[in-house]
């Protein structure tokens, strides 16, 4: 089969206002930034209110192994299979990150004939809303220290300052740094972290318009006084300038995939240290615009899944129709015992269904209905797929193969019809906590119910947030996991379905702007580093200026 990046070449895209045209978007909600790529103005979604929303499919997996399952492929796979059934279908997935595109990870703009186009401009600078995110959060840490080093007036304490610096690509060297405020006592220790988790990323995409980012955005707890009073990005008096820096990043991207399906892409905040899922505004604009909205969520049920529809849902009055939960025999040889996705072990296969069934569970938490998609590989043999297929929907759950990596959206048509099937059917969709539990009740039934933990640890840290965060109000708000995507434990060595684990909360930290709270859990790294031989090694360009090695 033909690489990704010879696919892509080949295909010949329509010009973007055709596509926007297919889906009912006048001429003037269009900015278009070339021939295949454009924005669309946020406000269009004020104009279109009185419609009614189409049906939403969520996306999601079991756990993964370290290449991931091809969420984001069957993403774009479905959205064409239901154009080919003669559906008015949209996508709307997360922008890439240059921290994972350098890294190990690739793109996230699918692949093979259910890719995203073109790849490696919607991958690298695209329509430069990762510069205005990145440029925004720095100029308050920046601002942060200018004034510290004018006087202080705010009575910041420099040991309890939460805005930490953010980079776009992977640097484990910038975990720890001192900087300097030029004084002979002004160094401290600071931290930078991945930009995909900035609040400001978090804002972005739960946020309707310019006016609601920059109100959010005043919202946001910078740094804690001497007296333990909160700083506000609003005391800083710089409210306006990170909402001009954003004033064109809150207009959603469209794009489309090799035949023709329109994909919206608009925000990127990853899934295991932040919120996992695309714009609020995005997702709103294509449920207004279409008949079927497709979207992912980060990582697997107990991550992405759980954030979507406790957080995404809740603020954004979204209801699911419909769950998708991608499987790979990779990925259950993976959770089966061998620790290798690239063994052919079918005993293995088998017993990572535990993994599996563990998922479909959490689905089901949420009174959502779920279809597993297996999602083929060109080396799965016919006998190992058919085998697995058997058992998952002995498991109770409908099964159906997918080749929409080989075929496109031909590849997804039964998938397809049985997402119609499903998405037409009432559900019982639910939350799984109330807003009036205690903070420690919605963290508690997470690990509990969710990964499947005996219980929660608090360290000292924690106890102490804990009391913080109820103190300034904040018990009200949903809470945002962030713990290791490798395994349903906060532990990544604990593969398959792991039993008897506490789950080891280390830090609780407010999300005020972005309307949640963060809870840390074992080990995480706000800061992702780089393999020994990281992709950037392999990329190049041409004469022409296009990108090679992707």
């Amino acid at each position: 089969m033909k690489t990704d990046s010879e696919i892509a070449k080949e295909t010949r895209l329509k010009p973007i206002e055709v596509i926007a045209a297919g889906l009912g978007i006048p001429p003037e909600s269009l900015i278009p930034y070339g021939r295949n790529i454009a924005k669309v103005k946020a406000g269009l979604y004020n104009d279109l209110k009185g419609r009614p929303d189409g049906r939403l499919i969520l996306i999601t997996s079991m756990s993964p192994t370290p290449a991931g399952e091809g969420k984001t492929t069957m993403t774009i796979g479905l959205a064409q299979s239901l154009k080919l059934l003669g559906q008015k279908a949209a996508a709307c997935i997360r922008q890439p990150s240059l921290g994972p595109y350098f890294g190990a990870k690739g793109g996230a703009t699918g692949g093979g004939y259910s890719q995203v186009l073109p790849p490696d401009d919607i991958a690298i600078q695209f329509t430069g809303d990762d510069y205005a995110l990145t440029t925004s959060h720095n100029l308050v840490s920046s601002i942060i220290d200018n004034h510290i080093y004018h006087g202080n007036t705010l009575e910041i304490d420099t040991e309890r300052i939460l805005w930490k610096r953010v980079s776009t690509v992977n640097d484990r060297a910038l975990r720890s740094v001192v900087i300097s405020s030029g004084k002979a006592k002004g160094e401290r220790v600071e931290e930078f972290q991945i930009s995909a988790a900035s609040e400001i990323m978090a804002v972005l995409c739960l946020s309707s318009d310019l006016k609601e980012l920059k109100e959010r955005a005043g919202k946001i707890v910078v740094a804690f006084r001497r007296n333990g009073t909160p700083v506000f990005l609003n005391d800083l008096n710089i409210t306006g300038a990170v909402a001009a820096l954003m004033r064109n990043a809150i207009n959603p991207n469209l794009v489309q995939s090799i035949e023709g399906a329109p994909v919206f892409i608009h925000g990127g905040p990853f899934g295991n240290i932040s919120l996992g899922c695309n714009s609020l505004i995005s997702t709103k604009l294509a449920l207004k615009l279409s008949d079927y909205v497709l979207t992912e969520a980060g990582f697997a049920t107990e991550l992405g899944a759980e954030k979507f529809f406790d957080i995404l849902c809740r603020q954004g009055s979204l209801r699911p129709s419909t769950t998708v939960i991608v499987v790979t025999l990779k990925a259950l040889r993976y959770h089966g015992g061998s620790g290798d996705y690239r063994s052919k072990d079918l005993n293995a296969a088998v017993k990572g269904l535990e993994n599996l069934k563990k998922h479909i569970e959490n689905i089901k938490l949420f009174g959502v209905p779920a279809i597993v998609a297996i999602n083929r590989y060109l080396d799965d043999t016919e006998d190992e797929i058919e085998e697995i297929k058997k058992r998952i929907v002995a498991l109770g759950t409908q099964a159906l193969i997918a080749e929409t990596f080989e075929s496109g959206g031909r590849g997804g048509l039964a998938l397809a019809e049985e997402v119609i099937k499903s998405a037409k059917k009432e559900n019982d969709f639910r939350f799984l906590y109330s807003e009036g539990d205690s903070i420690f009740d919605k963290i508690h039934k997470i690990a509990v119910d969710v990964y499947g933990a005996e219980g929660v640890e608090l360290s000292n840290e924690a106890k102490t947030d804990l009391n913080v965060m109820e103190g300034l109000g904040y018990g009200g708000l949903p809470v945002c996991m962030a713990k290791t995507p490798k395994s349903l434990s906060d532990n990544p060595l604990l593969l398959g379905r792991p039993e008897g684990f506490t789950v080891n909360v280390r830090r609780i930290r407010p999300a005020a702007g972005a309307g949640y709270l963060v809870a840390e859990c074992g080990g995480i790294l706000l800061m992702p580093g780089l393999p020994m031989h990281p992709r950037a090694e392999l990329i190049d360009t041409d004469g022409e200026g296009n990108i090679t090695g992707t």
